[in-house]
């Protein structure tokens, strides 16, 4: 529930998100019998030449360290082009991807509504063709529907469909509320946390949770401890990884700086990231222009509109000894203006980035 009277971004994009997850769900079994794709799903391959050049054109250069970005670290989570694949189909957008200098793609279901029918293996392949490496997928956490595609209601089959495209990690974007908002409430859902990451562990891949701003607010029952702390410590970290959403991290450092009671609790997002990096695999790479008005403390924009230091974060993190490979960043976008306009000006935006000297 929204703490404001006035419609809740942040809700709207967990519901919009929650129902395209749902919409797969019930399209899962549908695609893996479909048709072959479209035969044009395969068209629009660039050059390595033009790929490689992409980035290299990339305005605002910060200088001529080297780049912030590791080589081939660069996603997108596919949530943020969803208007395309349904209209074109994942082909033509995996095509312009490629165009714009992406090494992977992060799914948010595996239909999107796409134009045609597909099968996961025809997916991967696809992907694949496109020099794209499918690294990680969201599904929802739990729901009511005993037949729901989500980890509490349908782990093994959820497992089954990461394994057939080959994904490294697969997590969800829900945050642990199943249980209410108290400590025991967290460490209940910590241990199904738990035991779906042995159940990844299992099979070679890793469980993530990727968060909002509300998971950094506090526990009813104790309004000085973090919510998100309690997810931390409660998790296994051998089993349990997570996947920092930096814009809503920032989002709740502004909405979470406080306890209700009005005392300070300052904490800074990338902190938590350099006290424990192995816990992060995955980032989300979304930006926004600071709005103290806004309930929320940001607009979402572009990547390289806003006034989050990207620079700052990601030199922070590739920095620390044997973690430059170790981490994937993605780039997402609830709802751009035009979608592949910002992936576009985002991947020019993180290419662009250099090291301070």
């Amino acid at each position: 529930m929204s703490r404001f009277s006035q419609p809740d971004p942040e809700l709207g994009h967990r519901l919009s998100r929650r129902g395209m997850l749902g919409v797969a769900a019930g399209a899962t079994a549908a695609a893996l019998l479909g048709a072959a794709a479209p035969a044009n799903a395969a068209t629009g391959n660039a050059t390595a030449a033009t790929r490689s050049a992409t980035p290299a054109t990339a305005s605002g250069s910060k200088g001529r360290g080297r780049p912030v970005l590791p080589p081939g670290r660069l996603g997108i989570q596919l949530y943020s082009l969803r208007d395309k694949v349904s209209t074109l189909g994942f082909g033509p957008v995996f095509a312009e991807l490629e165009r714009y200098g992406y090494d992977e793609v992060e799914f948010a279901g595996y239909t999107q509504g796409s134009a045609g029918p597909i099968t996961l293996a025809q997916l991967k392949r696809l992907a694949r063709n496109h020099g794209l490496n499918p690294i990680g997928s969201h599904v929802g956490y739990y729901s009511s529907d005993p037949n729901a595609y989500t980890f509490a209601q349908n782990l093994t089959k959820v497992l089954d469909d990461a394994q057939a495209l080959g994904l490294k990690h697969i997590g969800t974007a829900a945050g642990p509320f199943r249980y209410g908002s108290t400590v025991d409430a967290w460490k209940r859902a910590a241990e199904d946390f738990n035991t779906y990451g042995a159940a990844a562990k299992a099979r070679g891949m890793k469980f993530y949770q990727h968060n909002h701003s509300e998971e950094f607010s506090f526990a009813t029952d104790n309004p000085k401890v973090r919510l998100y702390d309690i997810l931390l410590k409660e998790t296994d970290p051998d089993l349990v990884y997570l996947e920092m959403d930096i814009y809503w991290a920032y989002v709740g450092q502004f909405r979470f700086s406080k306890r209700p009671d009005g005392t300070p609790a300052p904490f800074e997002p990338l902190n938590y990231v350099l006290r424990q990096p192995d816990r992060y695999p995955l980032f989300h790479v979304k930006d926004g222009e600071s709005d103290p008005s806004n309930p929320y403390g940001y607009r979402m924009t572009d990547v390289g509109d806003g006034d989050i230091d990207y620079q700052r974060f990601i030199s922070a993190v590739t920095r620390l000894r044997g973690h430059r490979m170790a981490h994937h960043w993605q780039a997402e976008h609830d709802n751009p203006a035009e979608s592949f306009t910002f992936a576009r000006r985002s991947s020019a935006h993180l290419h662009s980035l250099r090291e301070k000297c």
